[in-house]
């Protein structure tokens, strides 16, 4: 598939056929994230894969009770590890870097869900130490994003997009 194309094609899937996504395509989404660029490629990502009921109906209700986080065959929660950005870059590595690089390896694993025929959805309303207690994650690793993967069951419309003239400043804004 043409990078392009799946950039393009790819949409936020909130519905999915009650249907198994195999380990193996997991590993190769959780594989292109790795490949994400970070800062000092220091890879500060940290992936709860979650596929048991339980721990999805926890984190459908700490993610603003959006039922389609409980619905989708599996949920991954990438997590952020601020004291690994942090130990280099001080502030700036917790605060931003290790957003800015976990938000690159989210958009890996997104487009490529798209290019394996998965849906997938970003989900960023949510509770923060709700989630970090239901995927009981350490002290200094932070959730970042619930990103609901599984076969699509909708086929969203392709979304409008500001015209790059709105958007794109030359030498100043």
């Amino acid at each position: 598939m043409d990078l392009s194309e799946a950039i393009k094609g790819r949409r936020s899937v909130r519905a999915y056929k009650k249907q198994d996504v195999p380990q193996e395509a997991i590993e190769k989404l959780l594989e292109a994230a790795t490949w994400a660029p970070s800062a000092g490629n220091l890879q500060p990502w940290q992936f709860v894969v979650v596929r048991a009921q339980a721990v999805k109906a926890k984190l459908s209700k700490a993610a603003l009770n959006q039922k389609d986080v409980e619905e989708a065959p599996v949920v991954i929660v990438v997590c952020a590890d601020e004291q690994r950005s942090s130990a280099r870059y001080g502030l700036r590595g917790k605060t931003l870097y290790c957003i800015q690089d976990t938000a690159a390896a989210v958009q890996n694993l997104l487009l490529t869900a798209y290019s394996y025929g998965l849906g997938s959805c970003w989900i960023g309303a949510f509770d923060e130490d709700a989630v970090k207690a239901a995927v009981k994650a350490p002290e200094g690793v932070r959730p970042v994003a619930i990103v609901l993967v599984g076969y699509a069951d909708e086929s969203p419309k392709p979304p409008s997009r500001r015209r790059l003239d709105q958007v794109v400043h030359h030498e100043s804004y």
